[in-house]
Formats: C-alpha cells, sequence, structure tokens
C-alpha cells in the first residue's frame, strides 16, 4: 500500500496461500461425516437435506456428486474410496458450478396473464453507447436477447428521401441503422436465451404509407412468429407460456400524420439540466441516491397526449394493416394521470412514465397505480438527461406492480446490477412472477398499499466465511504493486425503503484469500423484493478502493445452506474464479 512497506512486501508480493475451510465446513464434516475422516454418498445426502434444504434429491444424485468431484480433484489417481475427504468437501461447497446460491431453472408458474409478470425491459435498445452521439446498430440488441432481455425498444423514423425506416434515437445527433436489419436480428436471436415471449416496443414517427412498409416488414420478416390479437383490442394478455416462441407489437395506435413537434424533446433542451449521473463514480452512485429530480417535467413520444384510438379517424386500409398488428395498445388518454389510471374491462392497454412522473404519481395515486397494473401494462423509462445511459432506481416501478421498467443495457452501474439481479430470478428467463400481495385484491376491494408501515416478515442472516479466485482473473499487481490486496466486502438489501441496508465487514490485509467469518442480520419486511447486494473491495489507503466483483441475488430464490457466490464485473459478466463462501439461513 504505502512505500513504508515496500521493501517488507516485495518479496512476498506473488505468493498466494491456500486458506483452509472454515470452522462451521470442519464441523459439518464432521457431524455429517460422523467423525471419521470421510463423507459417504449417503451422509452427503443427510447434509444436502439436512443444511442445504435440498429435500428433492436422492442418494444416486449424492453419489453422482461424489464421483464428479473426485474425478476433477484426483484425475490420475484411481481413487479406490467413493468418499469425499474434508478438503474434497470443502471443494465442493466452494464450487460456484456445484454448489451455486441459486437454481438457474424455471420455477415460477408460467400460465398467468403477461401483467402478471416483472418483465426483463431494455430502454433505446439499439444504442451502442450514450444517448446523444452514439451509433445505431443492431449489435446491442442481439447482447440484450442473449442476456435474456424480453422487451426490445426501436424509435423509428423515415429516412432522409422518406420511402424508408431507420431506427435512431430522434432528434440527437445518433447515427441511424435500417429497422429491416434490427427486425431480422431479433428473429435470430430472440429465442437464444428464453423461450418466452419478445415484445417489441416502437416509438413510431412515421407517415401512414410508411407505418404500411412496417406492418409488411414485420409480417415477412416474422411469419407466424408473431402474435396478431384475433379482435381489436386484447380483453386479457396471453401468458408467456401460451406465448412461448412469439413476437408482440406494443406502440400508439396509428393516427393522422403528424409532423413531429419540437417541444416533445424540450427535455433534451438543455444539458444544464444533468442531473449528477454514475459517470461519477465507476460504480455508480448507491440506488437510494438514484431517485429523479421531482422538477423536471419531461415527457417521452409515447407519452403525449391523444384522444382515445375509437375517436380518431384513420387513413382506411393502410392504417388498418398496421393497427392489426398491435397487440398491446399503447398510449395516454387525455385528462391526467387519473384517466390515464382508469381500468377498462375490455381493453389491456400500456401505459408509460417517465421515472420521475412515477414518483410524483406514487405519492398520491400508489394503490391505483397497483390496481392498474394487475392487469394493465405500465411502463417506466429513464428520464431524458440520463445523457450517458446511466440508470434509475428500479424498486420504485417493481413496488407499484410495474411490468416493464426500462434499463439502459448499455450502460453500467448499481442501478443495473439489481435489475440483473432481479432477472436472475426464474431461471434467468426474463419473466419474473409478481408476488402474490401485488396481484390480490382484498374483501372490500384494497390492493396493496406500497407507503404502509409493514412488520418484518422474515429474517435473513448472511455468513460471509471466505473468497477464492482473484490470483486467477487478475494480475498479480492490478490491486497493488508490491503487496497482495486488502479486500473487504459489502453486503446487504436493495428493496422497499424499509429494508434497505448496506453493511461492511472488515478490510484482510496483503492476503489474496482473505477469511472475513463475520456474520450479518437483515430484518425484511417485504422479502419478496428483496435483493442481496453483495461488492468485494480492495482498501486502498492513498486513493477510491478497488473494485474487485459483484453481484444481486433474489432473495425469494435464496438456497438456504452454505454457498459458492460467483462475482461479476461491473458490467455484470461473470468471472471466471473470483467467488465467495457464504451461509444463508431464513429465521
Amino acid at each position: 500500500m504505502g512505500n513504508y512497506r515496500v521493501c517488507v512486501c516485495f518479496s512476498r508480493k506473488f505468493k498466494v496461500t491456500e486458506a483452509e475451510p472454515p470452522t462451521d465446513v470442519k464441523e459439518a464434516f464432521k457431524k455429517y461425516g460422523d467423525g471419521g475422516n470421510q463423507m459417504s454418498a449417503e451422509q452427503l445426502l443427510k447434509f444436502l437435506i439436512e443444511v442445504q434444504g435440498e429435500t428433492q434429491l436422492t442418494v444416486a444424485d449424492a453419489d453422482a456428486v461424489v464421483r464428479q468431484i473426485l474425478q476433477k480433484r484426483h484425475p490420475i489417481t484411481k481413487l479406490a474410496r467413493q468418499a469425499l475427504a474434508l478438503d474434497d468437501f470443502h471443494h465442493y461447497l466452494f464450487s460456484a458450478d456445484l454448489n451455486p446460491p441459486i437454481n438457474f431453472k424455471v420455477n415460477h408458474d408460467m400460465n398467468a396473464p403477461l401483467s402478471h409478470y416483472f418483465i426483463f425491459t431494455g430502454h433505446n435498445s439499439y444504442l451502442t453507447g450514450n444517448q446523444l452521439t452514439s451509433d445505431c446498430s443492431d449489435v446491442p440488441i442481439i447482447k440484450a436477447l442473449k442476456k435474456g432481455v424480453r422487451v426490445i425498444e426501436l424509435d423509428i423514423w423515415p429516412n432522409s428521401d422518406k420511402d424508408d425506416v431507420h431506427v435512431l434515437h430522434g432528434r440527437t445527433v445518433t447515427t441511424p441503422v435500417e429497422l429491416i436489419r434490427c427486425l431480422k436480428s431479433i428473429k435470430e436471436h430472440a429465442f437464444s436465451a428464453s423461450p418466452y415471449p419478445v415484445v417489441i416496443t416502437l416509438e413510431d414517427h412515421l407517415t401512414p404509407d410508411l407505418q404500411a412498409k412496417v406492418a409488411q416488414m414485420l409480417t415477412e420478416t416474422f411469419g407466424d412468429m408473431l402474435f396478431v390479437p384475433e379482435s381489436d383490442s386484447l380483453k386479457e394478455c396471453p401468458s408467456p407460456e401460451e406465448l412461448k416462441h412469439r413476437i408482440i407489437i406494443s406502440t400508439k395506435p396509428p393516427k393522422e400524420y403528424l409532423e413531429a413537434s419540437a417541444s416533445v424533446c424540450k427535455d433534451r433542451r438543455n444539458s444544464s439540466q444533468r442531473s449528477k449521473d454514475s459517470e461519477d463514480d465507476v460504480w455508480g452512485s448507491e440506488p437510494s441516491s438514484l431517485t429523479a429530480d421531482q422538477e423536471e417535467n419531461e415527457k417521452s413520444d409515447s407519452d403525449k397526449s391523444y384522444e382515445d384510438d375509437d375517436d380518431a379517424t384513420h387513413r382506411g386500409h393502410v392504417a388498418s394493416a398496421y393497427k392489426r398488428l398491435i397487440a398491446i395498445h399503447a398510449g395516454k388518454p387525455k385528462g391526467g394521470l387519473k384517466e390515464a389510471l382508469k381500468i377498462d374491462p375490455d381493453k389491456v392497454r400500456r401505459l408509460s412514465l417517465s421515472e420521475q412522473a412515477l414518483e410524483k404519481a406514487a405519492e398520491s395515486h400508489g394503490t391505483e397505480i397497483v390496481r392498474f397494473t394487475q392487469r394493465n401494462i405500465l411502463r417506466v423509462y429513464p428520464k431524458g438527461t440520463r445523457f450517458n445511459s446511466s440508470n434509475y432506481k428500479p424498486l420504485i416501478g417493481w413496488m407499484h406492480g410495474a411490468q416493464m421498467v426500462a434499463f439502459n443495457m448499455q450502460g453500467y452501474g448499481r442501478a443495473l446490477w439489481l435489475m440483473h439481479g432481479m432477472f436472475r430470478a426464474n431461471g434467468g428467463c426474463g419473466y419474473v412472477k409478481k408476488p402474490d400481495f401485488l396481484l390480490s385484491v382484498g374483501p372490500n376491494n384494497e390492493v396493496f398499499d406500497p407507503k404502509a408501515k409493514l412488520p418484518v416478515k422474515k429474517t435473513l442472516k448472511v455468513k460471509v466465511y471466505m473468497g477464492d479466485g482473484w490470483h486467477l482473473d487478475f494480475k498479480q499487481t492490478h490491486f497493488d504493486l508490491y503487496s497482495p490486496p486488502d479486500f473487504y466486502t459489502r453486503v446487504g438489501i436493495a428493496g422497499v425503503p424499509a429494508d434497505e441496508i448496506m453493511k461492511k465487514t472488515k478490510t484482510k490485509e496483503d492476503i489474496w484469500t482473505p477469511v472475513w467469518d463475520e456474520e450479518f442480520t437483515f430484518p425484511l419486511t417485504v422479502p419478496e423484493l428483496a435483493l442481496l447486494r453483495i461488492e468485494v473491495h480492495e482498501y486502498d489507503m492513498s486513493e477510491k478502493d478497488d473494485f474487485a466483483g459483484q453481484t444481486c441475488i433474489p432473495v425469494s430464490e435464496l438456497k438456504s445452506g452454505i454457498h459458492a457466490v460467483p462475482l461479476c464485473n461491473r458490467k455484470g459478466e461473470k468471472y471466471s474464479s473470483a467467488r465467495l463462501l457464504m451461509r444463508f439461513e431464513f429465521v
């Protein structure tokens, strides 16, 4: 760290000592191995059922685990024993592949209407970087789909000759990409990470002739994959299961073409309004400080008031071909928020609100938003001054039942880590069933009140034992030129305001394999929406602490017992080796 340690540390900077198993692991081995120095498959099974909560496993499963570990750890020596030594047992527990903290299978009911799910949603999915000058491309769309994102947003505009359709961020200097290219890439990659439906939300700035051209492109590109509703509007959303491998279009129904007015873009007019963004900090602000600037009254094109479609006159056949393909009608009826949140029993709608419009609405209309989202779709999008593609706090949307909390997937920072965390649930398929309390109606027609003070429902105890793998993922001098790193772990909860907290371990100096052995307790009032946040940093006395990994795990999916927690880089990509050994217990 400092100069005074140079001579002392120089000779040992490359030394990586392997930490021995923590006391809890030794004690578990002793208890379930009946005091011997080996653990059989039957004994391992007892441990897996009683400590790890794996009640569905059989002796055959445990036997397969034993053989897998022995083969991996002792590939050359044909071991006579078919049992684990203490080091083998510890290796198993500390393997992120063999002993992860959550399951990677779809485990939610997928037969409820689409409005009953949180959906992994992108904002301006075609941008490669910032919101003002970056290139438009199908590459970020492909990346998003491969990560399991299920809602892709495309802004569609006439090209300069007004005879074709481009995708670009309007009234900025982003370079365009052809719509047809984006549609072909969506078709090719839509279901590479998940079989469940992809929704394309269109921000439409086209003439009726070009809308007809888009209708043709959609029909020809997607064919039978395209979900076309039988009637003019959906009475209820179909389920993700019914819509497997289907593409759904959501946009405003067409109207008489109006030249887009510059007023829509007043939110981008003055860059001096720029809020303190995550550029200031490589990890981004703490999620609790990511609330929107209440003063900025910005509206996107999707949020403009317009009269309900039934009252509008269309250009006959040209508009109807396009309109027929719109499964989820978007738009905001005239008459303000109260009118916008009205529920039509015969029609499912999608409403779009900016992050700060949602915050304002939540102040006075919290329960109406929850009621609206029980059958209709609410999309929340980042405010217009997030030029550098940063993000906001997703929890306020989820607390109110918003299905589409739209994020800039090309950015990174703590808010995006929470988004990644939420959608690690349900096998990473991009659809997470909303908790029952957001969907239920009480005997007096009451719904969940996001502002209500709630009692503690569950307490999560988290023990951080140790970490390993950094010496394989980072250069020896990455953290410190002259000595091994000084790691500490931050662990806490993102969730409803009452549950949010961050705590941290002590710093372990000069060691690549730190052993903390510290326990933390988190009382949770809404465990269903809680995410366990984990970050590792390397303490630096003279400068800002270095980043050494992060992850977010949905508490509702967390397995009890001792598990290996793999860490990710700032972009949310998993490191090859860096991981923590932790214990989770619900009391």
